[in-house]
């Protein structure tokens, strides 16, 4: 009974690190595309995981490998693919069932945007103050050479 359930727990987390796998490859995949990680310079694996943790604690579940969490993963990954979908008015049809309704759907991808925003400005300050002491320990120019009298 023991080796059953400890191989039940193991499929279960297995898939729940695939999910969120999954997810966490294609925001990498959308920050790498994304213009303005481009144009701030910003790492695509820091914002890639900074989405994906800020995004995260709003879907559904309390933990990461609750059945509620493992399914927002799947869903949100899909509504980020939309767009390479073969057919996406159909899977929009299917993500706006998946996730309970067109609304829902809505703050998903509100949620996704918000995170990616937040996360922006999160990864920008936190190199404009990496680069505070560098500038601290360059000496100081002179703005007049010229003797005072």
């Amino acid at each position: 009974m023991k080796k059953l359930l400890l191989i039940s727990l193991s499929a279960l987390l297995l898939a729940a690190c695939t999910d969120k796998n999954q997810y966490e490859q294609t925001v990498l995949e959308q920050m790498q595309l994304e213009k303005d990680v481009k144009d701030y310079k910003l790492s695509p694996e820091r914002m890639a995981k900074c989405v994906v943790d800020t995004s995260s604690a709003k879907m559904p579940g309390i933990f990461d490998f609750d059945p509620k969490r493992l399914t927002a993963y799947r869903n949100y990954t899909r509504m980020l693919t939309l767009s390479s979908s073969k057919d996406p008015k159909k899977t929009l049809e299917e993500l706006r069932t998946d996730f309970g309704s067109a609304k829902e759907l809505a703050e998903a991808h509100s949620n996704y945007t918000e995170s990616m925003m937040d996360c922006i400005s999160a990864v920008i300050i936190e190199a404009e103050k990496s680069a505070e002491p560098e500038k601290e320990a360059e000496p100081k120019k002179e703005e007049n050479s010229a003797p005072k009298p």
